[in-house]
C-alpha cells in the first residue's frame, strides 16, 4: 500500500473521528435544553411534543453511528498488516489422485515456511480416491498444523478420503448441508471371464507367481485371494479409524458409530465429526481466531487442476464413496 493512500485513509479517519465529535456535542446539547425545560424540582413527567418525529431523528443518528463505526473498522483492516496475517485456501476438489497429490502436498510445503501466512484453509470438495495419495496428503497436513492453524471445510461434500484429509487439520467446519464420512473402505472386482467367453475373447496369462494377475478382470478371485484383499481393505479400515479418532479426539468404538460406509449431514454430526456448521466466512472466522488476528489478508489458489479419468479397478477406490463409482462401473 502506497504512502499517499495511506494518508487519505487517515485522512478519511480523521474526518469520521471530528463527525462523531460534532454528533456527540449536538446529542450533549439537545439533552442539556431538555433539562432546562424540566427543572429537578418539578416532579411531573415532562410531556414531549410530537415524539416520533423524535424517535425518528434518535434512530437515524445511531444508524449514522453504526455506520461510521464500520467504516472505521473496514479502513483500519486496509492499512499494511504485520506479517502471519494472510489466510492461504488450498481447493482439494474432484476424486483424490496421485495427480492431486503432485498439485496439494509441494504447495502445502511452501506454505509452512512462508512467513506471511498464517493459517491455511483446506478447501474440500471431494467424495474421496487412491489410498496412497489420500495418506500422502493427510500426512503432508498434519505436519502443516506442527507450524501453523489449519482449517478443513467443506461446502458440499467431505466423504471418505477427503474426510480423511480433514481429520489432519486442527478443526473441521461444513455448511449444514454439506455431506460429511463415509468412513469406510471399498474394494471393487470385476470378473468378466464369461464375458470374455461369449466375445470369443481368449486370455493367456505368463506370470512369476499365482498372485501376480489378482484382481485381474479376465478371471475371478481364488479363496486364497479373496483373504489377503478381505485383509488388506481392513487394514486400510483400521488405519481411517485411527486418523478419525486422533483428529476428532474420539475412541474408536466411538468412530465406528459412524464408520458404517454412509454419508451424514454436516448439522447431524455438528460435535462429532465437524466441529462447526457454517459458510466459508464461519471457516475464516475460526482460523482466524487461531491465529490471533482479525480481517485477515484472503489468497485462493484456484489454479489446482485434478484430471477425470478414473478407474475403480483394483486399490484405487479404496477410499471413495460408493456412490460416486456408479458412473465409472460398466461391464
Amino acid at each position: 500500500m502506497g504512502e499517499e493512500m495511506k494518508e487519505n485513509i487517515w485522512k478519511y479517519i480523521s474526518t469520521v473521528l471530528i463527525i462523531l465529535l460534532v454528533l456527540a456535542s449536538v446529542a450533549i446539547a439537545v439533552l442539556y435544553e431538555q433539562v432546562k425545560v424540566a427543572p429537578v424540582s418539578n416532579l411531573t413527567p415532562t410531556v414531549v411534543e410530537n415524539p416520533v418525529n423524535v424517535t425518528c431523528n434518535e434512530t437515524v443518528s445511531s444508524a449514522q453511528l453504526s455506520q461510521l463505526r464500520d467504516e472505521i473498522a473496514f479502513l483500519k483492516s486496509k492499512i499494511t498488516k504485520p506479517n502471519g496475517t494472510t489466510i492461504a485456501v488450498v481447493p482439494i476438489f474432484g476424486i483424490v489422485t496421485d495427480y492431486t497429490a503432485l498439485e496439494v502436498i509441494p504447495l502445502l510445503r511452501e506454505l509452512a515456511s512462508n512467513d506471511s501466512v498464517g493459517g491455511v484453509l483446506l478447501w474440500i470438495e471431494s467424495p474421496g480416491g487412491d489410498v496412497g495419495p489420500v495418506m500422502d496428503i493427510y500426512s503432508a497436513v498434519k505436519k502443516l498444523t506442527l507450524i501453523k492453524p489449519v482449517i478443513a471445510y467443506s461446502g458440499g461434500i467431505m466423504a471418505s478420503g477427503g474426510y480423511y484429509i480433514a481429520n489432519g487439520a486442527d478443526k473441521i467446519v461444513a455448511s449444514p448441508l454439506a455431506q460429511v464420512g463415509s468412513i469406510g473402505v471399498i474394494y471393487v472386482h470385476y470378473d468378466l471371464q464369461k464375458n470374455y467367453e461369449m466375445n470369443g475373447i481368449k486370455v493367456e496369462v505368463f506370470k512369476t507367481g499365482p498372485y501376480k494377475d489378482m484382481g485381474a478382470e479376465w478371471r475371478d478371485l481364488t479363496p486364497e485371494e479373496k483373504k489377503i484383499i478381505s485383509n488388506m481393505v481392513n487394514t486400510y479400515f483400521q488405519a481411517f479409524l485411527r486418523a478419525v479418532s486422533e483428529g476428532r479426539n474420539m475412541s474408536i468404538s466411538e468412530v465406528k458409530k459412524f464408520a458404517t460406509g454412509r454419508t451424514w449431514f454436516a448439522e447431524n454430526v455438528t460435535g462429532t465429526l465437524v466441529d462447526e456448521t457454517g459458510g466459508m466466512d464461519t471457516a475464516i472466522k475460526l482460523l482466524e481466531k487461531l491465529m490471533n488476528v482479525s480481517g485477515a489478508k484472503i489468497v485462493i489458489y484456484k489454479n489446482l487442476e485434478t484430471p477425470s479419468d478414473f478407474g475403480v479397478y483394483g486399490s484405487e477406490a479404496l477410499y471413495i464413496d460408493p456412490d460416486y463409482l456408479k458412473p465409472y462401473l460398466r461391464g
